[in-house]
């Protein structure tokens, strides 16, 4: 049975793996839908990353320690994660065009939320409600990148879908760049100066998605393919990559202000004038994993940015036993760059993965046209559950940090479950991915070299 098409602008015709059509008519239209995309997902992360900010304004006249903060920001990334999944199959349902005015609008209420509660002697279920609201904003990059993943052909997808998650992912950093400028003009006493600036901002992608947007018609909702990707392996392992690279990301945005705050003692803004640097470099390099996963492959991208994380994350314990706040920054910016190169290479893996898959079948006699359709569908329903799973990462972050400074006053403990973890991770990415596989090996389990 046939979805009823709301709303217009509809693509009948779409055909991006033809090069004469990409290069007439494709890459034109596709370009036009990536940028606002990108503005739309853009204002989603900072909604999404508002709490991160909005508890630097929260001063001791509020009443809240810092485990409760880290909770508070912790709720919207959980939140956020979770509308992954419906928000990627909302795409379909509505069209990409038609959904990203959707998702657009409904960043009015978790801004409006928090413009009518943000005082002094609120009490924290009313905020952890409102932060709660502000993860529709984490959902955005679920049904944006499934949406871009539809208009480019494979050979572009590393960069257009590094492209639009970094300027997506920007959103961090301009959300906290703007709260460092409202606390050093406005004073630190005016959280709702930042909420306001972002009212009309929303309007603005609405209205770009309403009148420069695409719906594609060939994109339609296949639960068959989300079960298949359901019970493949490769989308867990993924998955699992995943919260290593955004999940850090993410969680180490969240809670990088409150670190330096109950860490190093530093004021608002002092925390405010470093924390918008790593997520800002962070986001600005996504593209640079995928452009260099395109060229030596995303395992190997993967494989070698892992090894860095895990030596970046040493350096932030070594500078936590001497007490060094400029080691630790630098060391915490340092991850943060390789959490934006590793978010680019493992985004890229998953259409190579099931491409690579697909290859191996047709040359033992599938069909090409099956086999390549169901690596498209099937890729596209990955996308949607690494990017849930993955940004629960952020979620397992904060909860690290709260316990962390509940126990240990310090961040350090947290640090050290995080460099075993990215230890696994990169023993992972080689006994999966690059290690060579025995004769025999059934071709779902190919050791993909080159995705």
């Amino acid at each position: 049975m046939t979805t009823p098409r709301l709303g217009g602008r509809w693509i009948e015709h779409w055909e991006p793996e033809n090069p004469g059509f990409w290069e007439s008519t494709g890459k034109r239209i596709a370009t036009r839908n990536l940028w606002f995309s990108i503005l739309s997902e853009h204002i989603g992360f900072s909604i999404w990353s508002i709490w991160s900010v909005l508890v630097l304004f929260m001063g001791p006249e509020y009443g809240f320690d810092a485990a409760q903060k880290f909770f508070l920001v912790a709720f919207p990334t959980l939140i956020g994660a979770v509308l992954r999944l419906p928000y990627t199959f909302a795409v379909a349902r509505f069209g990409g065009r038609n959904w990203t005015i959707i998702s657009a609008a409904l960043l009015l209420a978790p801004t409006i939320f928090a413009l009518v509660v943000m005082d002094p002697g609120v009490s924290f279920g009313t905020l952890l409600v409102a932060a709660a609201v502000a993860g529709v904003g984490g959902g955005n990059f679920a049904s944006s990148m499934t949406n871009i993943n539809a208009f480019y052909p494979d050979k572009a997808k590393g960069w257009a879908l590094g492209l639009n998650a970094g300027g997506g992912n920007l959103g961090v950093a301009v959300v906290q760049l703007l709260g460092l400028l409202v606390i050093a003009t406005a004073g630190a006493g005016s959280p709702r100066v930042l909420l306001w600036i972002y009212v009309p901002l929303i309007l603005i992608a609405v209205a770009g998605a309403w009148t420069r947007m695409d719906n594609i018609a060939a994109v339609s909702n296949d639960t068959g393919a989300f079960a298949e990707a359901c019970k493949d392996r490769q989308t867990w392992i993924m998955s699992f990559l995943y919260i290593g690279t955004f999940g850090s990301f993410i969680g180490y945005s969240f809670a990088f202000g409150l670190v330096l705050q109950n860490q190093f003692g530093r004021t608002p803004l002092q925390a405010a004038a470093v924390t918008f640097i790593g997520p800002l470099i962070g986001s600005l390099i996504r593209p640079v994993g995928g452009r260099l996963a395109d060229r030596y492959g995303g395992a190997k991208v993967t494989m070698l940015n892992f090894i860095g994380m895990a030596v970046a994350t040493a350096v932030v314990i070594a500078a936590s036993a001497v007490d060094s706040l400029a080691v630790f920054t630098i060391g915490f910016v340092v991850l943060f760059a390789l959490t934006g190169i590793g978010n680019g290479s493992t985004y890229k893996m998953i259409p190579a993965i099931f491409t690579s898959r697909a290859k191996a079948n047709i040359a033992s006699g599938g069909d090409e046209a099956t086999e390549l359709a169901m690596a498209r569908r099937v890729s596209g329903a990955v996308i949607g559950i690494v990017g849930a799973v993955g940004a629960l990462g952020g979620v397992l972050i904060n909860l690290a940090f709260r316990e962390s400074f509940l126990t240990a006053k310090t961040g350090a403990p947290a640090f050290w479950s995080f460099l075993v973890f990215y230890l696994l991770c990169m023993a992972v990415t080689w006994a999966v991915y690059l290690r060579s596989q025995p004769v025999g090996a059934d071709r779902s389990d190919v050791a993909f070299a080159r995705v």
